[in-house]
């Protein structure tokens, strides 16, 4: 049986996290955290943004995170500008709530990021966000290695979900990834053993 947690999910107005929120919160405490709504607001590109955050919600055990915009759009007119969309929001937004975060995450406790399949089987618009969520992986197994007090780190690296059918179309071929097996790779992540783990679920 997992001893009761404090749980923060960022970005839990969204299809992820808003099903993470609420499978979590029968067994433990979970702090909602959005853009526009939630316990907090928070816009994860700024990293006093971030700072200001850690101080307001105080100690927690674990962290997840279904955020981080990308840019999403044709090849031939992605831009420097459009491309900064995923370094500024899924990259650097996510690397900032672990650099910043491990300042005040209990000892033993966990951070799960989202990357996701498009690092390994890219598709056509998605350059941006095959890139963000490369580097997504590669920090997480670096970090694995440097964070200390027993603070373990993993990504959750789904295909497309079956809560978002506005992209099945981005994915031909692709079986959607079930929000119970989506529920599960976190649970995995935030309650097991593992870190530096990028947990494949495609």
């Amino acid at each position: 049986m997992n001893q009761r947690k404090r749980i923060i999910i960022v970005g839990a107005s969204g299809t992820m996290g808003t099903y993470l929120a609420g499978a979590f919160e029968k067994e433990h405490e979970v702090v909602r955290v959005a853009s526009k709504s939630g316990d907090y607001q928070l816009d994860i590109t700024s990293p006093e943004a971030i700072t200001d955050f850690f101080k307001q919600v105080g100690p927690f055990d674990a962290l997840v995170s279904t955020a981080g915009p990308t840019y999403v759009g044709p090849w031939n007119t992605l831009t420097d500008q459009e491309f900064r969309k995923g370094v500024e929001g899924k990259m650097m937004g996510q690397i900032n709530l672990v650099l910043i975060g491990q300042h005040y995450i209990n000892p033993k406790g966990s951070f799960t990021l989202i990357s996701g399949a498009l690092t390994y089987e890219p598709q056509r618009h998605f350059a941006n966000a095959s890139a963000a969520n490369g580097a997504v992986n590669g920090f997480v197994k670096a970090a694995a290695i440097e964070l200390d007090k027993g603070i373990r780190i993993n990504a959750v690296s789904p295909t497309v979900i079956e809560d978002s059918p506005q992209y099945f179309p981005f994915f031909p071929g692709e079986v959607p990834v079930t929000m119970k097996q989506l529920e599960y790779g976190f649970r995995k992540s935030i309650f097991g053993p593992g870190t530096g783990e990028i947990i494949k679920l495609y």
